[in-house]
């Protein structure tokens, strides 16, 4: 798409005057939902796919991976694969990551599950209330519904 293809839109978006600006000086503009999917691509969007690649795989308390994950284990090997270096266990995930609200998670986050202050489990934000986690003893990599209120949110930088 070229820029004069694009103006219009951001014309919509940017207001007149900015998306003329940036059209006569040939500049661009980073809009939600008109950047390339590889420049989108952060970190934790490759975990996430990364985590959701693992569907399937079975629960071993813990493993971290290629074939065999523990929560923990899933989160781990899910950000080493996006190129970024977690702890081996939830609570020192949850001790590492950047803590964010629940308003401000997105797609990629961490979700901390906790019973008072022990951190107890941990899966990956999938968007729409849902993660992708390894449960537990005799269940698989899955996606699931956030079943719980007691969470955090943590972003991993």
């Amino acid at each position: 798409m070229t820029a004069l293809n694009r103006v219009p839109s951001l014309m919509a978006r940017a207001g007149t005057a900015s998306a003329l600006t940036l059209a006569a000086v040939g500049a661009s503009i980073v809009v939600p939902g008109t950047a390339s999917e590889a420049a989108a691509a952060t970190s934790a969007t490759k975990a996430l796919r990364v985590a959701a690649s693992k569907k399937g795989a079975p629960y071993q308390w813990g493993a971290t991976g290629p074939h065999r994950f523990d929560c923990s284990g899933l989160t781990l090997y899910s950000f080493k694969k996006a190129g970024k270096k977690l702890p081996r266990t939830a609570a020192q995930q949850y001790n590492k990551a950047r803590h964010i609200s629940a308003g401000s998670r997105r797609a990629g986050d961490l979700v901390f599950f906790h019973s008072g202050g022990y951190v107890y489990h941990v899966g990956i934000y999938a968007g729409k209330g849902k993660i992708w986690h390894a449960p537990k003893t005799g269940d698989v990599v899955r996606l699931q519904k956030i079943w719980t209120r007691s969470v955090s949110y943590g972003r991993v930088g």
